[in-house]
């Protein structure tokens, strides 16, 4: 039997510089999808995929990460004062979500580094890797795909990977993976390269932000040299992997929200706020009449 998916790694250490001058006071994960920042939708899709510890790998110039997670007695009871129960509510769920714990990346080497700092609190158990500025949403019903990934992890082992297809012309933007279909929606990898040219691209699937990882990832980081930009990519370290034990990757019906851009962060946001009962229905009026 395999063991359960509990933990969770979140990376959030980079500078965010496509955000600047913003991005230099306040961390892009902190960046708000309407009223919430995004770094939070990324922690309540592990807690609802049933993720009970989780570790944020920061850098400096992050606290803000640490000081929306910490308790604040001081707010709690400012709100309790004001009979703002709502807000109240609200912010003891945030604050009791999981088990929240934190590293330090003191310099930027890639994701594949990022996540070498998760060993000590990984130890020897399968884990979720989240990306902290990417939001993934599933249908209504669905389950979220961190939950998909650790149902094929513990049902086949291995590692799983989700997965969206791209278009051509942007498969060199990703990770992507080739291979066989073993059941429906699920792949198991031959191949996998980061950021192919189009024309050496084994597929036009791209891993989507979010991974159930092996602890053996470990001995293969430790394996792999730096790749492009003299990163250590945790793609290269995947496909090593690969050669020793299964990976799979999942397609998901459902939609990313990188908010690694300007575009698809305003993008986001309209997306968001047309789902809220608050405001949905003025902000669609309002976006009639811009567009008209």
């Amino acid at each position: 039997m395999t063991q359960l998916v509990r933990k969770a790694v979140i990376p959030a250490a980079g500078y965010g510089t496509r955000f600047l001058p913003i991005s230099k006071a306040v961390p892009k994960e902190m960046l708000p999808l309407v009223d919430k920042p995004v770094i939070q939708y990324v922690v309540e899709e592990a807690v609802a995929s049933g993720i009970t510890d989780i570790l944020m790998v920061i850098s400096r110039g992050k606290r803000a990460i640490e000081e929306h997670f910490a308790p604040a007695l001081d707010l709690e009871l400012e709100l309790e004062a004001k009979g703002r129960t709502a807000e109240l509510e609200a912010l003891r769920t945030l604050q009791s979500l999981a088990r929240i714990h934190y590293v330090w990346q003191p310099k930027m080497g890639g994701l594949g580094d990022a996540v070498r700092y998760a060993r000590t609190f990984v130890g020897d158990e399968p884990f979720a890797l989240l990306l902290g500025d990417t939001v993934v949403t599933t249908k209504e019903g669905d389950k979220p795909v961190t939950r998909q990934l650790a149902d094929v992890v513990e049902l086949h082992g291995g590692s799983c990977v989700a997965l969206q297809e791209v278009s051509a012309d942007k498969v060199s933007r990703y990770g992507i993976m080739g291979g066989e279909e073993v059941q429906p929606g699920v792949i198991r990898a031959s191949k996998f390269v980061e950021k192919p040219k189009p024309e050496e691209a084994p597929s036009r699937l791209a891993v989507s932000a979010r991974y159930v990882l092996s602890p053996a990832i470990f001995h293969h980081l430790d394996q792999t040299k730096p790749g492009k930009g003299g990163e250590l990519q945790l793609t290269d370290a995947m496909a090593s992997l690969m050669a020793a034990e299964p990976l799979f990757g999942l397609r998901f019906d459902g939609q990313r929200h990188d908010i690694g851009n300007k575009l698809d962060f305003i993008k986001a946001n309209v997306h968001f706020g047309l789902e809220r009962e608050d405001i949905g229905g003025a902000l669609r009026e309002w976006l009639k009449g811009v567009v008209g």
